[in-house]
């Protein structure tokens, strides 16, 4: 699932490819992608792009059409993804003969497509006058990134939390942006075990988490930057420290990454850096192996 950092190079490379171009086309293919009806797709044509902008996960192309603004917005979820084109296709997309779930073209010739892998079908597309009209933005939590996200708000938001310090990184409403790769990678830059309870990491503990927060996000978005689509996700790939790397050394001590496994993803951990040397058990909820 592409996650913050790789949703922010998307929204980075949008931005200078289509700022002050006009959308020419705009068609779905996969209806079930398509959630709003108003303002209809349609009214996208004509369209011109003024910025690109990132709310979570969410890539939202911020539009004007005679005055007034408009949104698309979409969400890749776990399998979906974006095609760029310096010259669209110009033949229709046939509905369910292919994984394009929406093709937006632009007047100087280019654009893009939305697909989706897998039969699980999750994209989202939306058309808006206003993001907060888009029930997943209107819930999302702070952004770890932005500077008014500090330590003490971060404090705040583990202060007598029960659940896992991994779910609570996962948690869209509590801390937007951040999926299962990335909190996998921060705890590990924590050293810090992914089933220890949010509410009850201390100080010390608090500090190790936000300083690995703000720096692997930094740095996945700094490695992110100014890379095409087609190469995201292999730069994703190679930044993991831990997440898709099981059985392999980690690259910090050298133990095996070890996994846990869960009904549709799966963490990964290393014993000796995050969790003492004991391996979790694998199944969910558990708890520390004695």
């Amino acid at each position: 699932m592409p996650e913050m950092p790789e949703v922010q190079g998307l929204v980075d490379y949008l931005a200078t490819r289509t700022a002050g171009h006009a959308v020419t086309r705009a068609a779905v293919s996969a209806i079930s992608a398509l959630k709003t009806f108003d303002p209809p797709l349609t009214a996208l044509t004509g369209a011109t792009v003024e910025t690109v902008r990132r709310h979570g996960k969410f890539v939202d192309i911020v539009l004007r059409k005679d005055g007034d603004g408009l949104h698309l917005i979409f969400h890749l979820a776990k399998a979906g993804w974006l095609r760029w084109y310096e010259e669209v296709p110009t033949a229709p997309v046939r509905p369910g003969k292919s994984p394009i779930a929406l093709r937006v073209a632009f007047d100087d010739g280019s654009g893009f497509d939305l697909t989706e892998a897998g039969t699980k079908k999750s994209l989202a597309v939306y058309v808006a006058r206003d993001p907060a009209d888009v029930p997943g933005i209107a819930r999302l939590g702070p952004d770890p990134l932005d500077p008014a996200f500090t330590r003490a708000a971060f404090a705040a938001l583990l202060e007598g939390r029960r659940m896992q310090i991994k779910g609570l990184l996962r948690d869209q409403s509590t801390i937007a942006g951040i999926g299962n790769a990335y909190s996998d990678e921060i705890l590990h830059a924590a050293h810090m075990s992914p089933y220890a309870p949010a509410g009850g990491l201390g100080d010390e503990g608090a500090d190790r988490l936000y300083e690995a927060m703000q720096t692997t996000l930094r740095e996945a978005i700094a490695e992110a930057s100014g890379k095409p689509p087609a190469d995201l996700k292999d730069a994703k790939r190679r930044g993991m420290q831990v997440h898709g790397r099981r059985d392999q050394p980690c690259p910090v001590c050298g133990d095996t990454v070890r996994s846990v496994f869960f009904a549709d993803r799966s963490l990964e951990y290393c014993p000796t850096c995050q969790t003492g040397g004991k391996p979790l058990a694998d199944r969910r909820l558990s708890r520390l192996l004695k």
